[in-house]
């Protein structure tokens, strides 16, 4: 075995163990050098259902709304359901004002659409006109705030209690974040969402924090009080936290709020259906069937017809599979039907090139040409053959998904997303792995039966 052959073998046993660890049920995931990652398969909502809700604009009837409001309102929802961990969520328009979200697997349905309604306004704003005791008594109370108003302009006093009439000033808003993140404070281990503001913001806040030293800047969500922190010193680098007591989701809701940016239009929620899996499990498990079916019986066609090489080429086909599904596993892939529709077919995909390679080569053998001579010729003669079509199927795969993303059809999206992964893995199977197997069988072949052992 050449040293090439040597250290690709190596490289396929890391990656076949890498996606063995990946696939087991009861995989522990990666918790390592500050990754945090777990391994779960995620199904669509046609396989476990979850929510389906819809949204619609919360403003008067005779209100035109923009079109391209509408449009920026169904990205930022699409953007806070992801940033919540749902991946693969549907989120499209539904006419002019409404929106649809399905929310597949999703157990806690209040929770998510509280995060996806909320506008996630944020403002710094100045309480130097209160003490720090005034100050305390409004945390957690809605406040009225300008940004326009300046600390001169507040006469009004404090009265020292939560019904407030006073109006506080602006000082900046999330407009001008640049970054926003969940960070632990490395003193009292809580957690916090930090900050970073644009170099406009940063110099506002540089001004601002060099004049009111000592002073209370209050973080406010929503014209809710969050936190009173006090000004230490100047602050020039734009950089701060929000603490408040958050737990790790409230901090990771309060996140996604702030960096997906405020909805153009509010919204509220007029429908929300729950849907049973019951169906999509009963379809999931029928289509599982099928395909071991049809998994098993091409394994067992390639072995009677193609003999030795039709054995490389099942096992070739076994670890692609195994890739395949730990990558969905890995990124992770939201499994739809549709989507396990687009995997089989991959396979396919798969055993096409193993075949147009197994039958150049046994033109080869009976051509009177050596083991060798036959191999090679028969991976360089099918190499343009499979390489052309396997483009041409990622190809449609990436119209697909440009179809899919563009006008809604996520049943499009899933499935062109698992064939493009599929094919991906197939062409690695064939090219590497099968062809790694073949020259080991090469290597230790000693019989001139070809016929018996190569199906001549």
């Amino acid at each position: 075995m050449t040293q090439r052959n040597s250290y690709l073998l190596i490289l396929i046993a890391v990656i076949v163990a890498s996606a063995i660890y990946i696939i087991l049920p009861n995989s522990p995931g990666i918790h390592a050098f500050g990754i945090q990652r777990e391994f779960t398969t995620r199904l669509g909502l046609d396989l476990v259902g979850g929510v389906q809700a819809l949204l619609e604009a919360d403003l008067p009837p005779e209100t035109i709304i923009e079109p391209g409001a509408l449009d920026a309102a169904t990205k930022v929802v699409e953007n806070r359901v992801n940033g919540l961990g749902l991946t693969e969520a549907v989120v499209q328009k539904a006419g002019d004002r409404r929106i649809v979200v399905e929310l597949p697997g999703e157990t806690d349905p209040e929770k998510a659409l509280e995060t996806i309604q909320q506008t996630g306004l944020l403002e710094l704003v100045d309480f130097s006109s209160i003490s720090q005791a005034e100050a305390s008594t409004l945390v957690g109370s809605r406040i009225t705030t300008d940004f326009g108003l300046s600390s001169e302009q507040i006469t009004q006093p404090i009265t020292g209690t939560a019904a407030i009439s006073q109006t506080f000033p602006t000082v900046i808003t999330g407009a001008d974040l640049r970054s926003v993140n969940v960070t632990t404070n490395p003193t009292t281990g809580e957690y916090e969402v930090a900050f970073t503001l644009s170099p406009k913001g940063k110099d506002v806040f540089a001004a601002f924090t060099s004049k009111h030293v000592g002073d209370i800047l209050a973080i406010v969500v929503d014209k809710e009080v969050i936190s009173i922190p006090s000004i230490n010193s100047p602050i020039p680098d734009g950089q701060g936290v929000i603490n408040g007591n958050f737990s790790y989701e409230e901090a990771n809701n309060l996140a996604v709020q702030l960096r997906y940016g405020s909805l153009p239009i509010p919204l509220k929620v007029i429908e929300v259906r729950t849907i049973g899996p019951t169906l999509g499990m009963e379809s999931l498990q029928k289509s599982l069937r099928a395909g071991a079916i049809g998994f098993t019986i091409v394994i067992l066609f390639m072995l009677l017809y193609y003999r030795l090489p039709g054995l490389m080429a099942n096992i070739a086909i076994i670890i692609f599979a195994m890739i395949t599904f730990a990558i969905f596993r890995f990124i992770p892939v939201t499994l739809t039907l549709p989507g396990i529709a687009g995997f089989l077919l991959s396979t396919g995909s798969a055993l096409d090139a193993n075949i147009l390679i197994f039958e150049r080569m046994k033109e080869e053998l009976r051509n009177g040409k050596t083991l060798r001579q036959s191999v090679e010729l028969g991976w360089s003669r099918a190499w343009p053959s499979i390489r052309d079509s396997n483009i041409a199927t990622l190809i449609t795969c990436t119209i697909l998904f440009w179809f899919g993303s563009t006008y809604g059809a996520t049943v499009v999206k899933g499935f062109s997303i698992t064939l493009f992964l599929g094919v991906i893995v197939s062409l690695f199977s064939a090219i590497v792995v099968t062809r790694v197997l073949m020259d080991l069988v090469v290597a230790n072949f000693k019989s001139k039966d070809f016929p018996k052992w190569f199906g001549i």
